[in-house]
């Protein structure tokens, strides 16, 4: 295992697809386990803690949205969704249910391993302890997970890297394509669902927004007193 760069799980019911996937990864330094479906995948998730997982959409009876809704919290893995159609609207819900990034087929499979070696390094760049308390709330990047009075709420790695950004750099405003470039996703919309879904987490009212603050004509800034 030492001698692979990571060990990534390939869920899709197409059988060439996963052989073709599994394929490129190990002639890529990947060690690669496979699912057919996401009940294979729960099963195997809830054995092995992954380092990234690429996850079809469209599969017989639960659907890769459906697996990772029920599964991120648990699984805390970044996410790579394989999607047939690439609609902006797929692609929106995937992201707000965690997925870190998405992937049309028919893909190229350089492309794909660039991908995987963007979330993987980002990841490891990235992967700095810290714990900040402010008001009620508390963001503990160290254990993905914010605490706002009584509740918790888990934060994927795309979520992590922003917010990691904004807590190093309190009161300074990001731009959209700062954000983008940050987490490798050039679709606006796309941005500002994750700002949105993090609002509802460390908010107390998120409509009327007192720390994720909107700038306008400028962008997203983070206000810790």
């Amino acid at each position: 295992m030492n001698n692979f760069e990571a060990h990534i799980l390939v869920v899709d019911d197409d059988d060439g697809i996963r052989d073709l996937v599994k394929k490129y990864l190990n002639e890529n330094n990947f060690l690669v386990t496979t699912a057919k479906n996401a009940e294979d995948a729960d099963k195997k998730t809830n054995i092995i803690k992954f380092d990234l997982i690429i996850l079809d959409i469209m599969m017989p009876g639960q659907t890769g949205l459906q697996f990772l809704s029920e599964n991120k919290k648990r699984i805390q893995t970044p996410v790579i969704l394989l999607t047939a159609k690439g609609e902006p609207k797929e692609r929106i819900e995937g992201l707000e249910v965690g997925a870190d990034d998405y992937l049309p087929k028919p893909f190229e499979p350089k492309e794909l391993i660039l991908r995987i070696r963007n979330i993987l390094n980002k990841t490891k760049k990235h992967d700095n302890k810290r714990v900040i308390e402010f008001d009620n709330i508390k963001i503990d990047l160290n254990k993905l997970i914010i605490y706002k009075n009584k509740e918790e709420f888990k934060i994927n790695n795309t979520e992590k890297i922003i917010l990691e950004k904004m807590i190093n750099s309190p009161g300074q405003s990001f731009s959209r394509d700062y954000i983008g470039n940050l987490i490798d996703i050039d679709k606006e919309r796309s941005i500002d669902v994750i700002i949105t879904r993090l609002r509802k987490k460390i908010e107390l009212d998120p409509k009327n927004p007192k720390y994720l603050q909107t700038i306008r004509g400028t962008g997203y800034v983070l206000w810790i007193e």
